[in-house]
């Protein structure tokens, strides 16, 4: 399996001025995905659109500090390996193995410059 980005993440303040700006610039379509504070972002306005990131809310970020820029996905077989290789390399886990139902298993750190990466197994059957 290639390492690739496969999600992105905007933290946002206000939702609906959010979607208004990522809807005028780049005409994205928007989902619902359970709370009215966490929208999923699709590639156009259709139904079957691909989802290929999200506008959250600042209270799901894993830093007491305002994030500015994009959080992006990268696409793992083994978790638990990937977890295991960041604190071997001096990363720094912020938020452990965690269930994305139906979707797969989360894990949120730190590289050794600051930057906030995640690493996702994907799994449908996660729960």
């Amino acid at each position: 399996m290639k390492k690739k980005v496969t999600h992105f993440a905007i933290y946002i303040d206000d939702m609906e001025r959010a979607k208004h700006f990522y809807d005028s610039v780049f005409e994205w379509g928007f989902s619902g995905y359970g709370t009215t504070d966490f929208m999923q972002i699709k590639v156009d306005k259709t139904a079957q659109g691909e989802t290929i990131g999200a506008l959250q809310s600042r209270k799901y970020a894993p830093l007491p500090e305002k994030i500015i820029g994009l959080e992006c996905t990268v696409a793992v077989e083994n978790l638990d390996e990937t977890i295991d290789r960041v604190k071997e390399n001096g990363g720094q886990v912020l938020m452990p193995k965690t269930v994305i139902p139906t979707v797969g298993w989360l894990a949120k750190f730190l590289d050794t410059e600051g930057n906030l990466i995640c690493a996702m197994q994907y799994d449908m059957n996660a729960r």
